[in-house]
């Protein structure tokens, strides 16, 4: 039941596993200390029923292969709408241009107020993607997969946090901050079951561990 409800949610647009808006400190998309923002026991059913698998070859990757960031109108691009999301204050010009703000980062509790320091970050990195399902995708859907604003695929965090995750998965990268742990778990699954990815076991475990620890 949780899995369907979740799914259910996923394809309407709507995030099972995240807060409010203004959820986090700063008035970032983050939950605050100590409080879930995911439904844990939904989680866990939707880990469960993911595919078991092993990575696929990284033979033809490119980050060209997944088109970002796309076009949202009005002059922004998908970057420039997740930086309006999840900031607070946020500032641009006629054209869209982020020029000022305030941004929690939910990876490792830091706040800036200097939109050139932070990346917007795929939940699921693209080159996990790519192992886990996407290499046999056409280039227009893993556009839409770079692009998701509608799952729990893209948010802003500093640019350190993000490079030190770059393309691994939670068994080999977790935030440094523990109290995200359980709504990270949360969102890596969700764009996993939403986009039909596969997990592998050591990955499928860590996220388990972490759900644990909710």
């Amino acid at each position: 039941m949780g899995l369907l409800l979740g799914l259910t949610l996923l394809a309407s647009g709507c995030d099972p596993l995240d807060g409010s808006a203004g959820a986090g400190p700063g008035g970032g998309a983050g939950a605050g200390a100590g409080g879930n923002a995911i439904d844990v026991a939904g989680a866990k059913q939707t880990l469960a029923a993911l595919t078991v698998g092993t990575w696929a070859s990284m033979s033809g990757y490119s980050r060209d292969r997944f088109p970002h960031w796309s076009s949202q109108g009005q002059g922004c691009d998908t970057r420039d709408v997740v930086l309006k999301r999840d900031g607070s204050g946020v500032q641009a010009t006629a054209d869209c241009k982020i020029t000022k703000g305030s941004w929690f980062s939910v990876y490792d509790g830091k706040t800036l107020t200097d939109p050139q320091e932070l990346d917007v970050d795929h939940m699921v990195p693209l080159a996990n993607a790519w192992r886990t399902g996407a290499k046999e995708w056409d280039d227009a859907k893993r556009e839409k997969f770079a692009n998701d604003l509608a799952a729990p695929q893209l948010l802003a965090v500093t640019a350190a946090s993000n490079r030190s995750k770059g393309d691994q998965d939670p068994f080999q990268w977790k935030p440094p901050r523990r109290d995200y742990w359980c709504e990270y778990a949360g969102k890596w699954i969700a764009v996993k079951a939403k986009w039909g990815l596969i997990v592998t076991s050591d990955e499928k475990a860590a996220l388990g561990q972490m759900l644990e620890g909710c």
